[in-house]
């Protein structure tokens, strides 16, 4: 069988085709390899000062401010000698570039340096750092909360008020070392700093537990710890004496610190737990409360 030949003007048109064709793939090529020249070549940065070296490549990898810069989207200055000037504060733009380049970055470890870095995101447009940082952010402020808020007082009514309204049981020490009237003792600084050192360490031991209070006033005492528990005064121990030379009288400040100790354990008993009925805990506290009254004078109660 003849072999069938097609017609002169179809081969032509195959053959224009097939050069086309070709030709086009080499456009696309020559495409290709002049972005890969152009994405590997080096930028030089100067922002607010801080001298940076990038590929175009790295500042158009994502969609953002930096790519619309350097695409030819948006007009850039560059001084005499190349580099191209960025008016914003170029101290958190390297981990801008490093966020750029590898998709994540290590966050500041405090929240003023994260908000400067959240600024510089939103400034750039780039959202997923922006997201980031304010994870971060939110991180940092969980674990910077205040282990106990302790409030100074400064009058009566003023511990009246929270002893009444608190749900947890209470503790206050007053200290004021202008009420005294004498000379201390050589060792009543160092006994009412020790005073104040563990009044601090219990508040953040046992905030979640207890309620604690400063009062900086006072009624003319120097240092007094007072526990309250349903509102009312359990106990009171007072840490300060007169005592008496040859001819002059000495205020001596002490540090108890067990009796401290044994009258925050007590004053837990009347802790309020919702998984206890309340008339097991009035019982098991009475007689504690009764015997405590019975104890050493410094054990005052209302």
């Amino acid at each position: 069988m003849a072999e069938c030949i097609p017609p002169i003007d179809e081969a032509e048109t195959e053959l224009l085709k097939k050069d086309k064709d070709q030709g086009g793939e080499e456009e696309e090529l020559k495409e290709v390899l002049e972005t890969l020249k152009t994405q590997g070549t080096y930028v030089k940065l100067n922002v607010g000062g801080c001298l940076y070296y990038t590929t175009i490549g790295t500042l158009t990898k994502h969609d953002n401010m930096l790519r619309a810069m350097f695409s030819g989207r948006m007009e850039v200055q560059s001084d005499a000698e190349g580099w191209v000037l960025v008016d914003r504060s170029g101290k958190h733009f390297g981990v801008i570039l490093n966020y750029l380049r590898d998709g994540s970055v290590s966050m500041p470890d405090n929240r003023k340096e994260c908000l400067e870095l959240l600024a510089e995101a939103k400034y750039y447009l780039i959202d997923e750092l922006v997201e980031a940082v304010e994870k971060r952010l939110m991180r940092l402020k969980e674990e910077h909360q205040p282990l106990c808020l302790v409030p100074v007082i400064t009058s009566l009514e003023e511990a009246h008020q929270i002893v009444s309204t608190s749900s947890k049981p209470v503790i206050k020490l007053l200290y004021n070392r202008g009420n005294n009237k004498y000379s201390y003792t050589s060792n009543s600084d160092d006994n009412l700093l020790k005073n104040i050192e563990l009044f601090d360490k219990l508040s953040v031991r046992l905030g979640s537990r207890i309620s604690f209070i400063k009062d900086i006033v006072g009624r003319g005492e120097i240092c007094c710890w007072t526990f309250y528990g349903h509102g009312k005064k359990v106990a009171e121990i007072c840490c300060e004496s007169i005592v008496y030379a040859t001819d002059r009288k000495h205020t001596k400040i002490e540090f108890p610190e067990a009796k401290i100790l044994d009258e925050t354990l007590n004053i837990m008993l009347y802790e309020k737990r919702l998984d206890e009925p309340q008339v097991v805990r009035t019982a098991h506290i009475e007689p504690t409360s009764r015997t405590r009254r019975r104890t050493p004078e410094n054990f005052l109660s209302e």
